[in-house]
């Protein structure tokens, strides 16, 4: 059971959460460029359910991102996170960075690009393989009074350091995030991403709501997530569903509300999925 949870999981796609005011769309041309960001953890359960044998687990991870405005307009944001998964008495994790650089309007849009790039460790093979992806790709988002809309596509490959033999990994992803008050936020997100080569591929479908609430005139936010990841195999040796069921904690600085800083602070991220490693 274990090794073929960790061939699924290696198997597939990686890379990569919450009163009082209703909403109110900002003067964003008041709001004066500035140094933002936040930093949160995050602790909860996994589940793997596959065709005749299931496994559950302990899930435990964090993000930190900081946004850099250039000027009134481009940006540069950075990020860092890890995720890690115990099961069956093993833990692998992943562990890596991004960088994005966007044009933002407030009132409208932002559009630009990012790149990531991720290792993984934990158990020994996983580790003595030196594993690690890179990602490239554009984003937007649109904004309509008290709804963000954020679309991303990328490619990248998996590789093992030293080989020159790698997998291509390609995908999107696109996220709803509803403002319900300024500090209240609801997200829906839906993705799909392949991991392909050596004559066949595996395919991920994400879906994940989250719910995520800021205290009023703090920095302190908690948050909520359920995640579903579906692998399917082009051998056809089955499917997995991974669950993952997290709660956590945020503090941000540099801004006021969650609303503010979706428009004015660190808005981006990436995809981050339910297991932590792929495999060859």
């Amino acid at each position: 059971m274990y090794r073929f949870l960790l061939s699924a999981a290696i198997a597939a796609t990686t890379t990569s959460a919450f009163a009082a005011d209703t909403p109110v769309v900002l003067d964003q041309e008041l709001a004066q460029p500035h140094i933002s960001g936040y930093g949160e953890v995050y602790l909860g359960g996994i589940y793997f359910a596959t065709p005749g044998d299931d496994a559950d687990g302990t899930t435990a991870g964090g993000a930190a991102r900081i946004n850099f405005p250039i000027d009134a307009r481009w940006n540069i944001q950075t990020d860092a996170v890890i995720d890690s998964l115990w099961i069956e008495g093993t833990n692998i994790y992943s562990y890596g960075g991004a960088i994005h650089g966007y044009w933002r309007d407030p009132s409208s849009y932002a559009l630009g690009a990012f790149a990531t790039i991720t290792g993984f460790g934990g158990d020994e093979f996983i580790s003595d393989a030196d594993l690690y992806t890179f990602t490239v790709g554009p984003e937007a988002q649109a904004y309509f009074g008290n709804v963000t809309l954020y679309g991303q596509v990328y490619y990248g490959q998996l590789r093992a350091s030293g080989e020159s033999e790698h997998l291509d990994n390609w995908g999107g992803r696109g996220v709803v995030r509803y403002f319900a008050q300024d500090d209240l936020r609801f997200d829906g997100e839906l993705g799909f991403s392949r991991l392909s080569g050596f004559g066949g591929h595996f395919d991920t479908v994400t879906a994940a709501l989250q719910a995520t609430y800021r205290f009023s005139g703090t920095p302190w936010s908690a948050f909520g997530r359920y995640q579903l990841d579906h692998l399917t195999f082009s051998e056809g040796s089955g499917s997995v569903n991974i669950h993952k069921y997290v709660i956590g904690l945020r503090a941000s600085f540099g801004s006021d509300t969650l609303l503010s800083e979706d428009r004015n602070g660190a808005t981006m991220d990436t995809y981050r999925s339910n297991f932590s490693v792929p495999f060859l």
